[in-house]
């Protein structure tokens, strides 16, 4: 079965096609982040503009790619606008049409929701409604193939931070969540306060390597050593410990500080998630999202699984960033389970995991 995946729901028009949830044909990815890097982050309604412009062209690039078998995204020029999309015929090869439904920023998320509803609509195709944070955990499906459920996914990115035990392809189980911010969120924060330029995770990630990672103590948030997160103090004891040196005039060994941070916000991740893992017993751990491409989170995560007698997976550098292919991997399970979408299908910005869609026209 081969589905052609939309995934529009931050700042990345990213068009895929996906055979049998495991197998990647093309996988197409137009990045805005040269666009957002001069306001310090994503801008919703620039973001939203730019879907627009460039989703056409991205899903025609994704199917006359299709007989190349590309497996890496493809930062392309677009350059088949002179193709009409409803002349090509690998439009024919394709069983169904998937799109992200939520959680996202809502203006992106209808861009791809009306295209794909649109283009289900006219090909008489089934259209497949895919929850943003279940596809990061299929992502591992595609570099994995042997890796089926149960198992607990660490979904750790911009926006989100859970802990989640999968149970099945389709069925999930939210064990701990963030209160606050995200750690994504977190780096980002962190990485302007340390003045290095959106985005800052993978920035903050290269300058703590330079630095000492016991030098500066900064709180750790256990929330009663429970299953939740939170990453809003550490986010502003970083900030008043920049702001206090700068006021005495010190100063200040940016990689000491990113060290420090990153150590601080992988022994939590890492001591939750092995704990859970630990006292139920679960062999298989899987992490998902993009700062699963945390060098240090890699590391320690990977370390400690071993010391537990766990299999730790993880995706690719270029499957833990929005795509695509995850969403297509994600809705041919759907799929299989019976889950299908109508066209009363809505964007859901605040979606949790394991949440139905919500139905009901724009």
């Amino acid at each position: 079965m081969k589905i052609l995946a939309i995934e529009t729901s931050c700042d990345e028009t990213a068009v895929s096609i996906v055979e049998n949830g495991r197998k990647i044909i093309t996988n197409v990815i137009d990045s805005q982040i040269d666009k957002h890097k001069i306001f310090g982050g994503v801008v919703p309604e620039i973001a939203s503009r730019m879907h627009i412009e460039k989703i056409t062209a991205c899903v025609k690039e994704a199917l006359i790619s299709y007989p190349e078998c590309e497996t890496e995204a493809l930062n392309s020029n677009l350059g088949c606008a002179d193709t009409k999309l409803h002349e090509l015929k690998e439009l024919d090869k394709i069983d169904a049409i998937a799109v992200t439904y939520g959680p996202g920023l809502v203006g992106a998320l209808l861009v791809g929701l009306a295209f794909a509803k649109g283009l289900a609509f006219a090909t008489n195709k089934p259209l497949i409604g895919v929850h943003h944070i279940e596809g990061h955990i299929a992502a591992n499906y595609l570099e994995h193939k042997d890796l089926k459920p149960p198992f607990l996914c660490l979904v750790v990115s911009g926006g989100h931070t859970h802990l989640v035990d999968v149970i099945t392809y389709t069925k999930f189980n939210v064990i701990g969540k963030t209160k606050d911010d995200a750690v994504g969120e977190a780096y980002d924060k962190v990485a302007r306060t340390l003045d290095l330029k959106y985005p800052g995770g993978p920035k903050v990630d290269r300058l703590a390597k330079e630095g000492n990672p016991d030098s500066i103590k900064f709180p750790r948030a256990m929330i009663n050593d429970g299953f939740d997160f939170s990453f809003s103090g550490i986010k502003s004891a970083v900030l008043n410990y920049v702001n206090a040196e700068k006021m005495k005039g010190n100063p200040i060994n940016k990689a000491d500080v990113a060290a420090s941070f990153q150590k601080t916000v992988v022994d939590i991740l890492t001591h939750k998630t092995i704990k859970y893992a630990v006292e139920n017993n679960i062999k298989t751990l899987v992490m998902a999202g993009g700062v699963a491409a945390n060098s240090g989170l890699r590391s320690q995560m990977s370390k400690m699984a071993s010391e537990n007698n766990i299999t730790l997976f993880y995706p690719s550098l270029s499957l833990c960033t929005d795509n695509a292919a995850m969403i297509g991997s994600a809705a041919y399970y759907n799929f299989l389970d019976g889950i299908q979408s109508t066209q009363s299908l809505n964007a859901t910005p605040s979606l949790i995991v394991g949440q139905k869609p919500l139905v009901g026209f724009f």
